[in-house]
């Protein structure tokens, strides 16, 4: 009992949160095999939506999520298709973004518990505006994409600007 509670004091927030969420929808059998593999993207043409991707994460130092929900799993190419950074201002704003893009109770609930964590972690030299979050929200109305059924794989080869087309994200 005491290692979990020492390890879940150095746990980051949004890590206990991410685990937190992969304990609920594996109990609720909503948990998939992993989507996304490095290897794969790094294959694709420069210019994809898959390459685009693989250069996030490195650019970002980051590695794709390999466990939980198929949204979880694909959070990062939302941060591609949308553009958004992977700072706190750019978490908040892609959950806006899918906020706006599916308004439903669970998603309400996951965004807001999300915007929590990251808004707790801002620092106070980092940027946070509403109005950058509502911009996000109207641009996740506007367009005609579904972040619990889209289907990035089989778009990973095609240019981003044509996946942005398809979605109706326009910067």
């Amino acid at each position: 009992m005491q290692t979990d509670i020492a390890s879940s004091k150095s746990t980051p927030p949004i890590q206990q949160f991410l685990d937190k969420l992969d304990r609920i929808t594996e109990a609720r059998g909503k948990n998939v095999p992993q989507i996304v593999y490095l290897e794969k993207l790094r294959s694709l043409p420069a210019g994809s939506f898959g390459q685009a991707w693989v250069d996030f994460l490195d650019a970002h130092n980051l590695k794709p999520f390999t466990t939980g929900i198929r949204r979880k799993q694909l959070h990062d190419g939302v941060h591609v298709l949308t553009g958004y950074g992977a700072d706190p201002t750019g978490e908040a704003e892609v959950q806006a973004f899918l906020l706006g893009a599916k308004f439903g109770v669970f998603n309400v609930l996951l965004g807001l518990g999300l915007l929590r964590v990251i808004y707790k972690n801002l620092d106070s030299r980092q940027e946070f505006t509403w109005q950058r979050l509502w911009q996000a929200y109207q641009r996740g109305r506007h367009s005609n994409f579904d972040p619990d059924t889209w289907q990035p794989e089989l778009v990973w080869h095609l240019p981003l600007t044509e996946v942005q087309a398809i979605f109706s994200v326009s910067k």
